[in-house]
């Protein structure tokens, strides 16, 4: 088994990135493209079109770089484990491992996707240290995420940092409400930063397209986004679930942060926000 092909296009842009945007980088990543290993055509792939594809490659690295600048304030305030759920080709372990004598890293996917990873990762001489676990999980099975992690040695009485990118678009919203449930009763002191998309009707106008393509390709594809969510609407759920505090990061203030004064204009497309939660 081989991880779903969002995952692979993920690491794709990501390290497209490097390759086709002007410097600097918003993100460094090609170990994603090492993990994946697509032959040498691949950019050839319609989806890796560097023009079509420039605004989505930008909004997949600003988030990634947003989530990462979040764990590491996160670290430096007192919390010591990071858990990463859907962590598809995720690289920050072996990007960061100076950090693993004081963050604990639990990435969480589906059986098969775990197992591929930890080949790939043996056969590109990448250690999995002890302070890094991959934890799978048959959701399939109805196997609980949260019982899976604690029994992976995670500790529900220490805060922690929990990302979720690019996966609430794919999840019944009741689902994703059980899980910040399960989040939300946390250690005090916890994050969650999780990505969320909108509807089509408020993102600006010329990236609504964008996203009506992306849709009838999730679709066709057979992994269609069955959840988009308003900001009040994400806000409240939070809320109700039981965070303590709850914000929201539009993807134009990520724009603003990482991409402001490139000579080659990058910009994320609007339609996909954050929401950070905090026990």
């Amino acid at each position: 088994m081989e991880p779903d092909h969002t995952a692979v296009r993920v690491a794709l842009w990501r390290a497209m990135h490097l390759d086709v945007d002007a410097p600097p980088p918003v993100f460094r990543d090609d170990i994603g493209l090492r993990l994946a290993a697509p032959g040498d055509d691949w950019r050839w792939r319609p989806d890796m079109d560097p023009d079509a594809t420039r605004s989505f490659r930008a909004g997949v690295v600003a988030r990634a770089r947003f989530v990462e600048d979040l764990v590491l304030d996160e670290a430096g305030r007192g919390a010591g484990q990071y858990v990463v759920l859907g962590a598809g080709l995720d690289s920050f372990a072996q990007r960061r491992p100076e950090l693993g004598g004081r963050l604990r890293v639990f990435e969480i996917d589906q059986p098969g996707t775990q197992a591929w990873k930890r080949r790939r990762l043996a056969e590109l001489g990448y250690p999995v240290p002890d302070w890094l676990r991959l934890v799978p999980v048959d959701f399939e099975a109805g196997q609980s995420w949260l019982d899976r992690l604690v029994a992976a040695g995670f500790d529900p009485g220490r805060p922690a940092v929990v990302a979720s990118t690019g996966v609430s678009m794919y999840l019944a919203k009741e689902t994703t409400a059980a899980t910040l449930r399960q989040i939300a009763g946390l250690a005090p002191g916890s994050t969650l930063a999780m990505t969320f998309l909108l509807p089509v009707e408020l993102l600006d106008h010329a990236d609504r397209p964008g996203l009506q393509a992306s849709t009838r390709g999730a679709r066709n594809s057979g992994t269609p986004f069955v959840s988009f969510y308003t900001p009040a609407e994400m806000l409240t759920l939070a809320r109700e679930a039981g965070f303590a505090h709850v914000r929201h990061v539009p993807g134009s203030a990520l724009a603003d942060r990482y991409f402001a004064g490139r000579p080659d204009g990058l910009r994320p497309s609007s339609g996909e926000d954050f929401l950070v939660a905090t026990t």
